[in-house]
């Protein structure tokens, strides 16, 4: 008896190695943290019914984060016989062969923490150490198959505040003064981030967009990473922002019970905070500065910098009740998430 097997029910690794991933192009949205992430991924979700339309399977935190990925960054683990790290690699080529064998034309992946934790890169003093080794993973899970990676970058010293902020905002302590000035000094910046990448998906186009022209233009995000014509609905919404001094210095009172004790740059002041000296501010924006003199230049053919001609601001007035609401507080009964999982099954 000849038994005929159907494509759909050929182990993983032999139908991905068919090629039929090489018909869907695979795209990593890979943030950075604080660099207007929150908001791109409420926009992909609000415009999920346009996006999967046009061809585009969006996986974003809210699926990411609850089981697809898991695994998939820990170290190789065998459990109860079990490789984790194997079943988590298995399970999402067969996430991504479900979008291929549905009709996606490309599968956009936005997920700031693929490339590490905000907290990883505190406790380290460096702009996302571990890169390098967490895209190698993702490049040997997709087997080199990753067409484009898109990352958004920012000031160095608007960067570490926003982040720091973030963290205290949530109960975390408020950085020394030591540990601002290793910041500020830190020898690690955007471009060694960028080849980390450039070196761990040498096959992969990188594109790096400049926050300052991208913030509140998620529309100009997504264009820039599937080559497509976009909806405009909900990209200027600003989401997730980081508290500001005042909020800060409430949050801590209510830690702390007093706010005697707070540092000076949190003692008083309004509006962005900003823990920096002078000094210290002025020599991360000079760094970021020649990061961006890099990319103008080339970046030695590692990554291409992509500016918005339009160069439009974003809106001015933020969405009722989400002035500082991010992934947290998104639920299933928000309108944009209705059927946000149905098309991984």
């Amino acid at each position: 008896m000849t038994a005929a097997v159907s494509q759909s029910r050929l182990p993983v690794a032999a139908t991905w190695r068919k090629g039929i991933a090489r018909l869907m192009d695979i795209i990593l949205h890979v943030g950075a943290h604080r660099s207007g992430s929150t908001s791109f991924q409420h926009y992909l979700r609000c415009n999920r019914a346009h996006l999967m339309h046009d061809g585009t399977t969006v996986w974003e935190p809210h699926m990411l984060r609850t089981g697809l990925f898991n695994g998939l960054f820990a170290a190789p683990h065998v459990m109860n016989g079990r490789d984790l790290q194997r079943r988590a690699m298995g399970r999402v080529r067969i996430h991504a062969l479900r979008a291929q064998n549905e009709g996606a034309k490309r599968l956009l992946i936005s997920e700031e923490n693929m490339i590490g934790a905000p907290r990883a890169c505190l406790r380290a003093g460096m702009l996302y150490p571990a890169i390098g080794e967490r895209l190698a993973r993702l490049g040997a899970t997709f087997e080199g198959r990753i067409a484009r990676v898109v990352m958004t970058i920012r000031a160095q010293d608007i960067w570490w505040s926003s982040v720091a902020a973030f963290g205290v905002g949530r109960g975390h302590a408020v950085p020394d003064a030591t540990r601002l000035a290793a910041f500020s000094s830190a020898p690690r910046t955007w471009r060694d981030v960028i080849t980390d990448m450039a070196f761990a998906l040498p096959e992969t186009e990188i594109r790096i967009l400049p926050f300052e022209q991208f913030a509140g233009r998620s529309d100009a995000v997504l264009s820039t990473a599937i080559d497509r014509p976009v909806p405009y609905g909900h990209a200027a919404s600003w989401l997730n922002r980081s508290p500001d001094t005042a909020k800060l210095r409430s949050t801590l009172a209510q830690y702390q019970g007093a706010s005697n004790a707070l540092p000076s740059h949190l003692a008083q002041g309004e509006g962005r905070w900003n823990p920096f000296t002078p000094l210290q501010a002025a020599n991360l924006h000079e760094a970021y500065a020649d990061d961006i003199m890099w990319l103008t230049a080339g970046a030695d053919g590692l990554a291409t910098l992509t500016e918005d001609p339009s160069r439009k601001r974003a809106g001015q007035s933020l969405p009722s009740g989400a002035l500082t609401k991010g992934q947290s507080h998104d639920q299933q009964n928000n309108t944009c998430l209705k059927g946000r999982l149905a098309q991984t099954g």
